[in-house]
């Protein structure tokens, strides 16, 4: 059975955290849904990390639909949720609609996730009223970074923090399942979390949340030389990876693989006489 909103709500009254990780394929799904993992985001963070993206302002529908099928397709205990890209949901609500309705119908997510706070709480509640779960998203929003002049933390300042709340309390009242608070100062996530009663999960929002999320990439080291204060190095893959096809271009260039347990084997008697044949009329230029 999968995880569903009201799980995370359970799991917020037992104070039992909940792990978040990004997935934007098939087979990294199908792990993290091995692992136990309770919640799969298809983050737009694939515009960046996956499709070479300098933001994630120039992620598509099309973008998100095509992984979050692949993801959808291979998890069967994980909530899935798709982040909705840049303008899909603000023009209006009808198109909000058209657009999460087709991350449901189409690439089997069972949630949906939206950024900012009151000037999106309207359109959340008609999603929700419309049957379709949504995660929200405050703090350092990603498709707002060329208003936010770059990847700041933010709530600082006490307008800044205070808004935060607001729109925190104004979310869940929308009827968003969890929010997530990203790049905010941790007294800040602690505060948001102890007022709401849906769960927090944070990146970069400090230990006080209900959860916590980070992009897979980050935390196994498949990004060299980018390493975000709120990330933790659990692997380096990057490193591991590239040692790895370092020694099969060696073997391959040596003649060592494939070798014959990687290889086939056939009747000795019937190469040899396709070979005679080959040779005896003429088949090819060269001589086999």
């Amino acid at each position: 059975m999968r995880v569903t909103p009201p799980d995370l709500r359970r799991m917020k009254e037992r104070g039992e955290p909940i792990a978040v990780l990004t997935a934007y394929d098939a087979p990294t799904a199908r792990i993290l849904d091995e692992a136990g993992i309770p919640v799969l985001l298809v983050g737009d963070s694939l515009g960046m990390v996956v499709l070479g993206y300098e933001n994630t302002t120039s992620v598509t529908m099309e973008d998100m639909l095509h992984h979050a099928k692949a993801v959808a397709r291979a998890s069967h205990h994980a909530l899935v949720v798709a982040d909705m890209p840049f303008m899909s949901y603000a023009v209006s609500v009808e198109r909000a609609l058209e657009n999460a309705t087709r991350f449901i119908q189409e690439s089997g997510a069972q949630a949906v996730k939206v950024e900012g706070g009151e000037r999106v709480a309207h359109t959340v509640q008609r999603m929700v009223e419309g049957g379709i779960p949504v995660m929200g998203h405050l703090g350092l929003t990603p498709q707002q970074i060329l208003n936010l002049g770059g990847y700041k933390v933010q709530g600082r300042s006490a307008e800044a923090a205070e808004e935060i709340v607001r729109d925190a309390i104004l979310l869940e009242e929308a009827g968003a399942f969890s929010l997530v608070l990203e790049c905010i100062p941790a007294p800040l996530g602690q505060l948001v979390s102890e007022c709401l009663r849906i769960p927090t999960i944070g990146i970069g929002a400090g230990p006080g949340c209900d959860g916590q999320v980070q992009v897979l990439h980050d935390i196994l080291g498949l990004c060299p030389g980018f390493h975000p204060k709120h990330a933790k190095l659990y692997a380096t893959l990057a490193q591991e990876i590239a040692q790895a096809v370092s020694r099969y271009s060696e073997e391959v260039r040596n003649r060592e693989f494939p070798a014959q347990e990687q290889s086939y084997g056939m009747d000795p008697d019937l190469i040899q006489g396709l070979r005679d044949r080959i040779r005896r009329e003429g088949w090819s230029h060269a001589t086999p």
